[in-house]
């Protein structure tokens, strides 16, 4: 354990365990508030990849924080076994534990994409692409605002450089991830679709028995609205699904556009997200 670490805060409860490490509860004496302690054990990154991607988290959400829809980072230390992360504490349950057991009404599922997308905008404007946009890696404060986590697999495209390599979580990867090729920062756009789908039909666009069977489904990216599980969905947010989840990634908004951000394609945002979910006619 990192002595430094030790010195400054009060390791406690463990509140949450992943592939590399823990995540504890921990106490701040000096201003007298908790945080949540996130501890990667380096022995267990056995892949290169997984060892090049070890100080991402840290370096891009120092840079990316502050912002309301981000998971903030208040400090890190290191030593030869660990690399201890000191983030915001938020609520246990995540967007995976509200979704898992019934669809969410239009306008709370307006009102977490907003979030989401003023996120991904951040990141995007900063040169920073997530890459494993998925419930689990969303979170919520104490006053319930979101907060995107998870920055382990992000990648830098600033100056037009392209991202390439397979990350990310089976039903949520973009086609052109699966497919080898190059791609940019709509990835997390695609993502984000997905997410939106999942919260108003209460299941996945594309589906298999297995990960091979979800990545061939995801090429091929036959996005359908079935009418038993999408009949009190509005027209607006089909619209809206159907730009995101756009398997051509240069006809797919990018978080920019759905969100009424300045831009040279699109100056006017999408109307299911300006209307907060509300029916709207787009004729």
């Amino acid at each position: 354990m990192c002595e430094a670490l030790q010195n400054k805060y009060q390791l406690c409860d463990e509140i949450g365990r992943g592939r590399f490490g823990t995540i504890f509860r921990c106490f701040d004496h000096i201003s007298n508030e908790f945080y949540a302690c996130k501890l990667i054990h380096k022995h267990l990154l056995t892949d290169p990849t997984d060892r090049a991607c070890l100080h991402n988290e840290p370096k891009y959400m120092t840079l990316l924080s502050p912002h309301p829809n981000i998971l903030q980072i208040f400090d890190f230390f290191e030593t030869d076994d660990i690399l201890s992360i000191v983030l915001h504490l938020c609520q246990p349950l995540t967007l995976f534990d509200r979704i898992i057991d019934r669809p969410l009404p239009e306008t709370q599922a307006a009102s977490i994409i907003k979030q989401l997308l003023e996120a991904l905008a951040h990141c995007h404007r900063h040169g920073i692409a997530h890459r494993d946009i998925k419930p689990d890696n969303i979170l919520f404060d104490s006053s319930d605002n979101l907060k995107l986590a998870d920055f382990g697999s992000a990648e830098w495209f600033g100056d037009g450089r392209s991202m390439s390599g397979v990350v990310g979580t089976p039903y949520y990867v973009a086609p052109e991830v699966l497919l080898g090729r190059e791609y940019d920062e709509k990835v997390d756009v695609w993502s984000s679709g997905v997410i939106m789908y999942i919260m108003l039909a209460g299941i996945p666009p594309f589906y298999g028995e297995s990960p091979a069977e979800i990545f061939e489904a995801v090429a091929r990216a036959n996005l359908r609205f079935p009418s038993r599980v999408f009949r009190s969905v509005s027209p607006a947010a089909k619209d809206l699904l159907r730009k995101m989840i756009c398997r051509d990634a240069s006809r797919r908004l990018s978080a920019e556009q759905a969100l009424s951000k300045l831009s040279v394609m699109c100056t006017v945002g999408h109307p299911w997200i300006l209307s907060g979910g509300e029916t709207t006619d787009l004729t």
